[in-house]
């Protein structure tokens, strides 16, 4: 499902993990920005991973932080990229720990959100 959704359409936490994602994607340099929201409202923030022998998405590395501190489900998840779409991995990394109808956000480098579209 894609949805171009203004970011003025979007709820503060919404809106919150958008702007995560924007800083963490101009603080490190770095091709893509992520944050997800847990079930508890706590944030992970990543940037994209790009070393030579381990290379993970913004996105992916924010669901790895999530799960590795102990989280059971995501509520919602934002990415920053000059990518028309996230990709079908990044997509299944939040519907494994968020279920098919996990909400994603796709939002340009200059922040604005171009589009929501479900984890399934």
């Amino acid at each position: 499902m894609t949805d171009t959704t203004n970011a003025t359409d979007l709820d503060a936490e919404d809106r919150k993990i958008v702007t995560l994602a924007r800083s963490a994607r101009a603080r490190n340099g770095v091709p893509e920005g992520a944050a997800v929201r847990d079930e508890t409202g706590r944030t992970y923030v990543a940037g994209t991973v790009a070393l030579e022998s381990l290379k993970l998405s913004a996105l992916r590395t924010a669901v790895a932080m999530a799960v590795a501190s102990g989280a059971s489900s995501l509520e919602a998840a934002a990415v920053v990229s000059a990518a028309e779409a996230p990709s079908d991995e990044d997509r299944a990394a939040v519907r494994d720990l968020g279920g098919p109808e996990t909400p994603v956000f796709l939002a340009g480098p200059d922040g604005v959100v171009r589009a929501r579209v479900t984890a399934g």
